[in-house]
């Protein structure tokens, strides 16, 4: 599984990547492979406010249900409209069409705190 150089990674599998002061955000290929069929992705609405560590969703799959973690502050600029009724994009293509969300944030500082892709590769390996 490849794992982009351009993110940073959660504890908790999430994948930030940064744009300017917008991140993007969403679930790892090793997350969305260990829930199997995701069913349904609920999500925060645009405008929201989301605070660091928080849970700001939640992935539904045939298997389990798993929270979405805000590993930023900031609001929320824009969801994924194509997961309402495409689940099974964040299976096929997790670090592509299968983003989540996208926060703009003033202060980045805490994803310096987070794993780069070889971090994040070791820890999924043990």
């Amino acid at each position: 599984m490849a794992v982009p150089s351009d993110c940073r990674f959660t504890q908790t599998h999430e994948w930030l990547k940064v744009d300017g002061n917008t991140v993007t955000i969403g679930i790892t290929q090793f997350a969305a492979d260990e829930l199997t069929d995701i069913t349904f992705v609920e999500m925060p609405e645009v405008g929201t406010m989301i605070e660091l560590g928080q849970s700001v969703g939640e992935i539904e799959s045939v298997k389990a249900t798993s929270e979405l973690y805000a590993a930023v502050s900031g609001k929320v600029v824009e969801i994924n409209a194509r997961l309402a009724d495409a689940p099974e994009l964040v299976n096929s293509d997790p670090f592509g069409d299968g983003w989540m969300l996208k926060v703009e944030c003033s202060d980045l500082a805490p994803l310096e705190k987070l794993m780069d892709a070889a971090a994040y590769e070791k820890m999924i390996a043990e």
